[in-house]
């Protein structure tokens, strides 16, 4: 989303004295994605949605904490391939038959941990909880 777009949206959660007062959460998310992917300065970024810090921090520390809690969870979700081939049939990941190692997990002391598959992996880790 645009600055421009975003700036309307918060505007009009805007009061007489200047302050932004009950945003919405889809708003907030808007915010944050736009922070995150701001390659400027804080400063201009707050310009160019034409607020001020003391206007814009709360929102964004705000934002942060719903991330953080789970509030925006299913939106950074992202679809991975790898070695350019899609899911096969059954349980098996890799293609041509083969399964997917490509689950590591990296436990205490450097140790690296594969898994074949993610039964083993999900035992795994009910074991070692």
């Amino acid at each position: 989303m645009d600055n421009v777009t975003l700036r309307k949206k918060l505007s009009s959660y805007q009061t007489e004295g200047g302050y932004l007062k009950n945003v919405g959460d889809d708003v907030l998310y808007e915010l944050l994605v736009s922070w995150e992917n701001w390659t400027g300065t804080s400063k201009e970024f707050y310009r160019s949605l034409g607020f001020t810090h003391a206007q814009m921090a709360g929102l964004v520390g705000k934002a942060k904490r719903l991330k953080r809690e789970g509030y925006f969870g299913d939106a950074d979700f992202k679809s991975v391939r790898i070695d350019g081939s899609g899911p096969s049939s059954g349980d098996e990941v890799g293609g041509e038959g083969r399964p997917c190692a490509a689950a590591e997990l990296v436990w205490g002391g450097g140790k690296v941990i594969r898994f074949n598959d993610v039964t083993t992996l999900i035992d795994f880790l009910k074991k070692s909880a």
